[in-house]
């Protein structure tokens, strides 16, 4: 589904990342781990547009992809959940999820009945302005408006950070349907570790922006993979 080879971001003079290869495919959870600082972050805004790659190719569907921005790489069918979520804190929940439209031809501007079905909450809450819901609730808007754009590849950046354990279990749970359904390809940055590692099926781990280690999870133990972090 997509692949990048080579791919080298700058941050003004400070290189970022070096020569990332990576390979996503659809109905596989690809994780991308590692301490703080390492790039995982610049990786995903280099595939989702918000940063430009200074090097390196990105080929979705077998196509290679130019250097675009955020909107045209989400019109080939990335979508982000970033960090923070950045829900629109003054809209609704419904307008918030109504942005996913966007994309969509008017024919499609509705949000589906599955939507509601996984995130329960938002249906309830439709009304309540995005700022009002806990950081749990945001994280379920986030990830609900990413779905409204059909993505074939989702790019999810720690959707645990800060939130209560029962909406991890929850967001496990959506994570592991999308898997299921098998046309979407799913990028885990995450650093709490059961929930990539029961999670995913293929690991990369970063350090210092260059790729250590890349392993599908069969006959990955969970002592390898930490082993592979505190190096």
């Amino acid at each position: 589904m997509l692949t990048t080879q080579g791919l080298t971001l700058h941050y003004g003079g400070s290189q970022i990342l070096h020569g990332i290869d990576i390979e996503a495919r659809a109905g596989v959870v690809t994780c991308v781990m590692g301490t703080n600082g390492v790039g995982k972050t610049s990786l995903l805004k280099a595939l989702a547009g918000t940063h430009p790659r200074t090097a390196g190719s990105v080929t979705l569907d077998g196509e290679s992809l130019p250097i675009l921005p955020a909107q045209q790489m989400a019109r080939r069918g990335l979508a982000v959940v970033p960090q923070g979520r950045m829900i629109f804190p003054l809209l609704t929940v419904k307008e918030n999820l109504e942005t996913g439209f966007a994309l969509l031809p008017r024919s499609e501007h509705k949000v589906p009945d599955e939507i509601y079905d996984l995130f329960p909450v938002l249906k309830e809450m439709g009304h309540r302005r995005g700022g009002d819901l806990s950081g749990g609730q945001q994280q379920q808007l986030a990830i609900a408006r990413a779905m409204i754009m059909r993505p074939k590849v989702l790019l999810l950046d720690e959707p645990t950070e800060g939130i209560q354990p029962n909406i991890i279990q929850q967001i496990g749970r959506v994570i592991q349907y999308l898997k299921a359904k098998g046309n979407m390809a799913i990028i885990l940055v995450e650093q709490y570790f059961d929930f990539a590692y029961d999670l995913g099926d293929h690991f990369y781990v970063l350090k210092r922006g260059e790729v250590t280690l890349t392993h599908p999870k069969e006959g990955l133990t969970r002592q390898a993979l930490q082993g592979a972090l505190s190096i």
